[in-house]
C-alpha cells in the first residue's frame, strides 16, 4: 500500500482521542480525520527547491578546508543498505532508550545491532557492514519519491475552494432573507404609525381633562415600578453574566482537557512505528530511494595533525529540528554531482547527466576528555575556517558521509522528492542531519590517523 491511498495516520489518531475522551467521561473532542481511500498530501513546499545553476560557485566551505593542513584520507567501505535492510526510527544518542523516537525512518551502515537502546557493549558485540571490520555507527534519514503528493495537494485546495463557495453562497441565502424580514417589520410599523398615534393622544388629553390628579399618581406608580424592574433585571444580568463566566470556564477547562487526551493520543500514534511496505513512519510517506553511494571518508578537516578519536565518541551533524533550536547548527548538505563546489540548504534540480547528492561534513574538534555531552554538542564542535580548534579543543579526523541518489528528472522538477524529518520540519532539506558513533578498534583507528597525517589515501 502506497503513502498515496493508505489510511491518514490522523484517521487512526482520530479515534484513539475519540475513544479516550469517551473513556473518562464522554466527552466530545473535535479532530480532523483522513479517509479510508482519499489521498494523503505531504509534499514539500515548491520553495525548498532550487536549481543547483543558481547557487553561487565556490562557497561549500569543506572544499576550502581540505586545501589546508595534512591532506590524507581513510575511506572505510561499508556498503549503502540498498536492500533496506538496517533501518529504523530510532536514535540512541539523541533520544537514547525512546524506540521510534526519531519518529522519522534512518538508513544504517556500518553496527548491524543499531538502534533505541544500543550502547557501546551492544556495539562492541555487534556484527558490521564495513569491509575492513568498523563497529563504528553510521545512520542518516532516508529520501523519499511520493508522486502522489501533488495529485493529493490539488485535490485537497479544489476541496477547500468547494467549502468556501458553499459557505459564500449560505451566507448570501442568509443575507437576502434578513433584508426581506426587515422590510417588512419596517411596513408594518409605518402602518401602525399616524392615526393610531393621534386616537391615543386624544384619549390621553380627555382623561388629563378629567382625571389629572389620578394619572399623575398612575405615573409615579408606573416609574416606581420601572425602577424596581430595572433594578431585578440587572440583578438578572448579573446573574446570568455569572453563569455564561462559569460555563464559559468550565467549556474552558474541558477543551484543555480535550487537547491534553488528544495530544497524548497524537504522540502515542507518532512515536507508533514503521507502517506499511513503504516502512511510512509518523507524517514522512513515499517510495525510499537508496544512495547509489555512501562514502565514509574521514580527512583533515584543514588541520595540520590529527588525535585519534576515543572509543565511543559521539557526534551530530546538522539540527533534526532547525525549526524549533533556530539555524545555528543546521548545515548546507545538498548539491549535485559535479557541482561539488558549491552547497545549499534546499533540494537541488540537478542537470541532466548529474544525480542528486548529500555532503555532510562532520563537528572535528574535541575537547579531550567527554564522548557525549548533555545537548550531544559542546563536546565536539567545528574547526574555524583556518581548520583551528577553540582553545582547548584537539582536531580529530573529519568525517565526510557522501550519499549518491538516481532521484528522476521529472521528480526534481516537480518537486516530488524529501527527507524524512520530524512533523514539524514539513520535510525542510535545512533539517537534514547525520550521526556518528566512534567503534573502531584501536588498530583501524591508529592507520587512519597515520593516513590522514602523512597525506596518503587509504581505503579499506
Amino acid at each position: 500500500m502506497t503513502g498515496k491511498h493508505r489510511v491518514a495516520r490522523r484517521t487512526k489518531i482520530a479515534m484513539g482521542a475519540i475513544g479516550l475522551a469517551i473513556a473518562v467521561g464522554g466527552l466530545a473532542v473535535a479532530v480532523t480525520a483522513g479517509r479510508t481511500g482519499e489521498a494523503s498530501a505531504d509534499p514539500a513546499d515548491p520553495s525548498f527547491f532550487i536549481d543547483i545553476n543558481k547557487v553561487p560557485a565556490g562557497n561549500n566551505v569543506n572544499a576550502a578546508l581540505k586545501k589546508k593542513g595534512a591532506q590524507g584520507s581513510f575511506t572505510v567501505n561499508c556498503g549503502t543498505d540498498a536492500d533496506g535492510g538496517h533501518q529504523n526510527p530510532d536514535n540512541f544518542i539523541a533520544q537514547p532508550g525512546i524506540k521510534n523516537g526519531a519518529q522519522h525512518l534512518h538508513d544504517y551502515v556500518g553496527n548491524l545491532t543499531t538502534n533505541a537502546d544500543s550502547s557501546l557493549k551492544s556495539l562492541l558485540a555487534g556484527g558490521t557492514t564495513c569491509k575492513n571490520g568498523d563497529k563504528s555507527a553510521y545512520f542518516w534519514p532516508v529520501i523519499r519519491v511520493d508522486r502522489g503528493d501533488k495529485e493529493a495537494a490539488q485535490q485537497k485546495n479544489q476541496k477547500a475552494q468547494q467549502q468556501q463557495k458553499g459557505k459564500t453562497g449560505d451566507v448570501q441565502q442568509d443575507k437576502t432573507a434578513q433584508d426581506a424580514q426587515d422590510a417588512q417589520e419596517q411596513r408594518n410599523s409605518q402602518g401602525q404609525g399616524g392615526g393610531g398615534r393621534s386616537g391615543k393622544s386624544a384619549q390621553q388629553q380627555g382623561d388629563q381633562n378629567q382625571n389629572g390628579q389620578q394619572q399623575q399618581r398612575q405615573r409615579n406608580q408606573d416609574q416606581q415600578q420601572n425602577q424596581q424592574d430595572q433594578n431585578k433585571q440587572g440583578q438578572n444580568k448579573n446573574q446570568n453574566q455569572n453563569n455564561q463566566d462559569k460555563a464559559n470556564q468550565d467549556k474552558a477547562n474541558q477543551d484543555k482537557a480535550n487537547q491534553n487526551q488528544a495530544g497524548q493520543a497524537q504522540q502515542a500514534a507518532d512515536l507508533g512505528g514503521i507502517q506499511g511496505a513503504n516502512k511510512e513512519v509518523g507524517d514522512n510517506d513515499g517510495t525510499i530511494i537508496e544512495p547509489e553511494s555512501a562514502t565514509l571518508k574521514f580527512i583533515g578537516g584543514g588541520a595540520d595533525n590529527v588525535v585519534a578519536m576515543p572509543l565511543g565518541l559521539k557526534i551530530l551533524y546538522g539540527d533534526a529540528k532547525q525549526s524549533t533550536n533556530g539555524p545555528a547548527n543546521a548545515r548546507p548538505s545538498w548539491t549535485c554531482t559535479g557541482f561539488e563546489d558549491r552547497l545549499t540548504d534546499l533540494y537541488p534540480i540537478c542537470p541532466a547527466g548529474s544525480k542528486v547528492e548529500r555532503i555532510h561534513a562532520f563537528p572535528n574538534c574535541w575537547d579531550g576528555k567527554n564522548t557525549d555531552s548533555a545537548n550531544h554538542r559542546t563536546h565536539i564542535v567545528f574547526a574555524n575556517q583556518q581548520g583551528k580548534c577553540p582553545q582547548g579543543f584537539k582536531n580529530v579526523p573529519q568525517l565526510q558521509v557522501t550519499l549518491v541518489y538516481n532521484v528522476p528528472q521529472d521528480v526534481q522538477q516537480n518537486g516530488e522528492y524529501k527527507v524524512d524529518a520530524f512533523a514539524q520540519e514539513k520535510h525542510n532539506p535545512r533539517s537534514d542531519h547525520d550521526d556518528f558513533a566512534n567503534v573502531m578498534s584501536k588498530q583501524i583507528m591508529g592507520r587512519l590517523v597515520n593516513c590522514v597525517n602523512s597525506g596518503k589515501a587509504c581505503a579499506e
